[in-house]
């Protein structure tokens, strides 16, 4: 079945709403600085600017890349972390109408380079003064020092250092906005292959639109910005959705519990908005220091990007002393599917409502469509689904079906109150002896144990079967055992869903947004 639009989405308008969304990303700086012009938009360690000072920023960076040779349809990759810098190249190349790919710094170096053998950027630049990381990309590639232009760089947004190449083409420009490219985003997946995520102005304005209302996001609110810009999650709603809306951006290039913690207490931050391994860090942090929890404005935090358990989020209301809303989405719907109300918090783990303007269905592997209640995988249609894959037409077509519905590749089903609950990656479920086993049921019953930080769980080979297997990361000075933290599950979980193995690591590996990598995990098994 297709699912009808969520309740709330009766206070959308959604063909008014497009009709009203700006034609470029690069709009959204000109629009704040004529609200108000002086109020600060951006906020790092020692640099801010206001809405003027950015808006400006952004036409004299567009100068400087045009001065480089980019031109509309040409690919520009901005290797950085989260920074004023950063920013200011994403509105300027989207004011040339060029493709912001936009890398986080903390790649590899053979991770880096496949990214930009594949994109073809006319230039790459590097935020050599905000990210250590930049710096060194910057260097091994022989970068040089951004020309200030003819007009000159008034304002202060950081050093960047570039390299340009003139033997590559440009891809063709749309007027219209829900074709043309925005920004390219590269996302790993399950698999481990880059993929290059081709969204569009219309994909980044309507869910920064959408999902900034559903917070009600105001010139009152201070958003910390840790959630990397280079992962959809926070260039869509975090950096485009919190700018649209007339909030401060306080950008944190990478996630220190302690720094989120002085951040809360003593800057205003209102807004958080992380992956749940950031809250589950922070309270360890909290705990092992003993510092008491103070977050005077804080009215919104938010966890996604990855599954939330039961037993994380009771912990994190109890010590925030607000709900922990919960959502879902993926890089190829820019991202957001679903999300939790502000007006119905919830006590469960569920992903909420599907956002408005946004239709889901639920399909069986022989391709009909699910029972209300059965597990299906979800499909997705809306102002929201990528345009494709960068250079791989076939995979597109693979992936979004002719009438538009984008293939998610998770299994989902709809309860019976109309929201969505994910069950899992259909990639990552595990047959044991016949049975289903979801790696997200034993991941919660794992990150329920008081020694646990975090949980992951794949599947692994044997003779004719697959068995459970699980990883874990424990709190400092844990003394709970693997054979214990098998017993634990034993006792909560049917036989056939009990981990074989459980092992410990010092840290699981993980994206720069926090989500765990399980396929680097696959290589340890």
């Amino acid at each position: 079945m297709t699912a009808s639009t969520a309740p709330h989405s009766a206070a959308f308008d959604i063909p008014a709403l497009l009709a009203s969304l700006p034609a470029r990303i690069a709009d959204i700086p000109t629009l704040a600085a004529a609200r108000d012009p002086h109020r600060v938009s951006l906020i790092e360690d020692g640099r801010q600017l206001t809405r003027q000072q950015l808006a400006d920023a952004v036409g004299q960076t567009a100068a400087q890349l045009r001065d480089l040779g980019v031109r509309a349809g040409d690919r520009v990759m901005i290797v950085a972390e989260n920074s004023i810098v950063q920013v200011v190249l994403l509105f300027a190349a989207a004011r040339l109408d060029a493709w912001a790919l936009v890398s986080n710094a903390r790649l590899s170096a053979a991770e880096l380079d496949a990214i930009r053998a594949h994109a073809q950027p006319r230039v790459v630049a590097y935020a050599v003064d905000a990210s250590p990381d930049a710096r060194d990309h910057a260097q091994r590639h022989g970068a040089q020092a951004a020309s200030k232009g003819v007009s000159g760089q008034t304002i202060d947004i950081g050093a960047w250092g570039c390299v340009a190449d003139a033997n590559v083409h440009a891809e063709p420009v749309d007027t219209a906005s829900e074709k043309q490219c925005a920004a390219l985003i590269y996302t790993t997946g399950t698999t481990g292959t880059p993929k290059g995520v081709m969204l569009s102005h219309r994909n980044l304005m309507f869910i920064a639109t959408v999902s900034s209302t559903l917070r009600r996001v105001g010139a009152d609110d201070v958003v910390y910005a840790v959630l990397p810009i280079s992962h959809v999650y926070g260039l869509a709603s975090v950096c485009l959705g919190s700018l649209y809306a007339g909030a401060t951006l306080r950008l944190a290039s990478r996630f220190a519990p302690e720094a989120v913690r002085h951040a809360l207490a003593h800057e205003n931050v209102s807004i958080f908005q992380g992956v749940p391994a950031m809250h589950a860090k922070l309270l360890e942090h909290l705990q092992t220091h003993g510092h008491a929890w103070s977050a005077p404005r804080l009215r919104f935090a938010y966890s996604g990007g990855s599954p939330l358990d039961a037993a994380l989020k009771a912990r994190v209301e109890s010590v925030y002393g607000v709900t922990l809303h919960n959502g879902y989405g993926m890089t190829e719907s820019s991202p957001t599917i679903s999300q939790t109300m502000l007006d119905a918090p919830r006590a469960d783990v569920s992903v909420g409502q599907v956002i408005p303007g946004v239709q889901v269905r639920f399909v069986m592997l022989d391709g009909t469509e699910a029972a209300r209640g059965e597990i299906g995988e979800l499909w997705v249609r809306g102002p929201n689904v990528m345009l494709g894959y960068y250079g791989n037409p076939e995979q597109t077509r693979a992936t979004i079906t002719g009438d538009g519905w984008l293939k998610t590749g998770d299994l989902a089903r709809e309860e019976t109150d109309g929201t969505l609950s994910i069950v899992g990656r259909s990639k990552e479920l595990i047959i044991r002896s016949g049975f289903n086993v979801y790696p997200a049921e034993v991941e919660h019953v794992l990150n329920a144990h008081p020694e646990v930080v975090q949980s992951a769980v794949i599947g692994r080979a044997v003779e004719g079967n697959e068995e459970v297997v699980a990883f874990v990361e424990l709190v400092a000075g844990a003394k709970v055992t693997p054979a214990e933290l098998i017993g634990w599950c034993g006792r909560r979980l049917a036989p056939y869903k009990r981990p074989a193995e459980v092992r410990v690591l010092a840290a699981l590996p993980a994206a720069s947004t926090g989500k765990i990598l399980k396929h680097r995990l696959r290589e340890l098994t």
